[in-house]
């Protein structure tokens, strides 16, 4: 029973970042959506929260950091940007 719970948990989790996912503007939504599908269950702990954390930033923010017109400013951040572009081989 207990194996169930964590099973619909994890569902419940990649829903969400599915929602999360869901963007302003399509060049995003390409990048993130594939990358939750294929990649985010792999990911170790503490980069899913990295990732999460990614998805609270600002559209324009997320455009400029992974088209590459400006840096991300946060360390933790900017590794997951890249952790992204390398899993979807944009």
């Amino acid at each position: 029973m207990e194996k169930l719970q964590q099973s619909a948990e994890l569902l419940r989790d990649k829903n969400r970042m599915r929602w999360a996912c869901r963007r302003g503007m399509l060049e995003l939504d390409v990048l993130f959506r594939p990358f939750v599908d294929e990649a985010y269950d792999d990911l170790p702990a503490e980069q899913q929260e990295k990732f999460r954390r990614l998805l609270t930033c600002d559209d324009p923010d997320l455009f400029a950091w992974f088209m590459g017109h400006q840096a991300c400013p946060d360390p933790d951040l900017a590794e997951m940007v890249q952790v992204i572009l390398r899993r979807v081989k944009v």
